[in-house]
């Protein structure tokens, strides 16, 4: 009996996978091939199976859980540690090697450009696409972002103890934060200006991606080669600007805060899921994994080096690849996350249950903790704590925990007590059925990358 073309089409996977598998664990190692084998169990890859595949896409993977995890302590740490002013010495090595932190943030794009962006491609044959994706974002996100705002501009002036300058500053600029729009407040301003809602600035630029990235996943699905060259080209383009606008001598800040100049994370993470969901795909983006992070590694290397010997030499041509460097980085760990063998260092901390409910709540967590670091910031409360204590290293370590743990407070109850229940909604806006993937020359995913939420709105932006 002459078999069926899904047949033959799930046949045709199965070697594949199994040549993968093989070939991956050459460049890899071969415990990789056990976390092939893990993948395929868990349905998270296409296998031979009696003429069927099993499903592949839908699939939670934890470890993405933990990406996020990792890029909200990266910024817990950062805001509540590596902004407060050391005493000694050994408290300088420790400021510096914080600050590193604000990475998170720049994890955060990655892995919101690709999971959005997964999300997007494979319901592109979905006939309420924009409809579906847009309500989506709007009960994940609004509800959190607008409730905050309407605390701090209606509620807390009602409050004696809250009013002084500060509030009163933002009050009287509040339409910056209803439009989404605090990154180009701060890039005018030259400074972070915005004081408890500076960190929104990267709320802005997701929320800019989210609005037009929709229409280019949309025209380009059909055509996942121009898709991939899209992605591609607008992460060198805003890496080119960037070093263009350093060169010019031009604000910092509007480099660091405008959508145009932060597009390279988005786009490097949009450019991981559409090449994951072609034919071989992931094998090759395995088999570049080595030479990618042996490359950027040693750039990397060799800018500070550079900035060590040379302190005052070429810095506007430095710092801004040194930033993509980061980023090609950032997105080689997505990508690791994503095929580390299961035993494997990375794979149990980044599914460990500790990562995995920072990633759940890191959302709240990163909308309310800010309030409290700045708070603690901007008050010197250290100094104070310092006095108490006999130690500034332990008023900081004290207050940092302390910090921390009413953030994850604020954030659970949120998550819990509302935003949960808005969440159920997101049920009436579901693609109907198996997601379907549109037809291509290059035929679309054939590998079992999840379907989650993006890092920065299904629990932080």
């Amino acid at each position: 009996m002459r078999s069926s073309p899904a047949s033959v089409h799930a046949q045709s996977r199965g070697i594949a996978v199994r040549a993968w598998c093989r070939s991956v664990s050459d460049t890899v190692g071969p415990p990789f091939r056990r976390a092939c084998a893990r993948q395929v169990s868990a349905g998270l890859l296409p296998v031979e199976a009696g003429g069927r595949s099993l499903p592949n896409l839908g699939g939670h993977l934890p470890a993405l859980d933990g990406v996020r995890g990792l890029a909200i302590l990266m910024v817990l740490v950062f805001h509540f540690v590596g902004t407060v002013a050391p005493t000694n010495w050994i408290e300088h090595t420790i400021f510096v090697v914080t600050n590193y932190g604000s990475y998170g943030v720049e994890l955060f794009f990655v892995l919101s450009g690709f999971l959005i962006t997964g999300i997007l491609y494979d319901g592109a044959n979905d006939p309420h696409y924009f409809r579906n994706f847009y309500m989506r974002r709007v009960l994940r996100v609004f509800p959190l972002y607008y409730g905050v705002l309407a605390l701090v501009f209606f509620v807390a002036p009602l409050i004696a103890s809250l009013r002084g300058p500060a509030l009163d500053y933002l009050v009287d600029r509040q339409a910056w934060a209803w439009l989404y729009a605090v990154n180009i407040y701060i890039a005018r301003e030259g400074s972070w200006s915005f004081s408890y809602l500076d960190h929104f600035w990267s709320l802005s630029v997701e929320e800019h991606f989210y609005l037009f990235w929709p229409l280019v996943v949309f025209a380009l699905a059909r055509r996942p080669r121009a898709l991939i060259a899209v992605c591609l080209t607008t992460a060198l383009c805003a890496v080119l600007a960037r070093v263009a606008w350093s060169l010019m001598g031009l604000n910092w800040w509007t480099a660091y805060t405008l959508t145009p100049f932060r597009m390279d994370g988005l786009a490097l993470g949009a450019f991981l899921a559409v090449m994951a969901r072609q034919p071989k795909g992931l094998e090759r983006l395995a088999q570049a994994l080595p030479l990618a992070v042996t490359a950027g590694g040693a750039l990397l290397a060799l800018s500070f080096l550079w900035t060590r010997l040379i302190p005052q030499e070429g810095l506007e041509m430095v710092l801004p690849v040194r930033a993509a460097l980061v980023l090609l980085l950032l997105a080689c760990f997505v990508l690791w996350a994503l095929i580390a063998p299961e035993r494997s260092v990375t794979s149990r901390l980044l599914c460990s249950r500790f990562m995995g409910v920072l990633g759940t709540y890191s959302y709240g967590l990163y909308v309310y903790h800010h309030f409290i670091s700045y708070y603690l910031t901007s008050n010197g409360t250290d100094v104070a704590l310092a006095g108490w204590l006999g130690s500034h290293g332990a008023a900081v370590a004290l207050q940092a925990t302390l910090g921390a743990s009413a953030s994850f407070a604020l954030a659970y109850l949120s998550y819990e007590l509302f935003e949960k229940r808005v969440l159920r909604l997101k049920r009436w806006f579901d693609t109907p059925g198996k997601r379907r993937r549109p037809r291509a020359s290059m035929s679309p995913p054939s590998t079992g990358i999840a379907s989650h939420d993006d890092p920065l709105t299904k629990s932080v932006a």
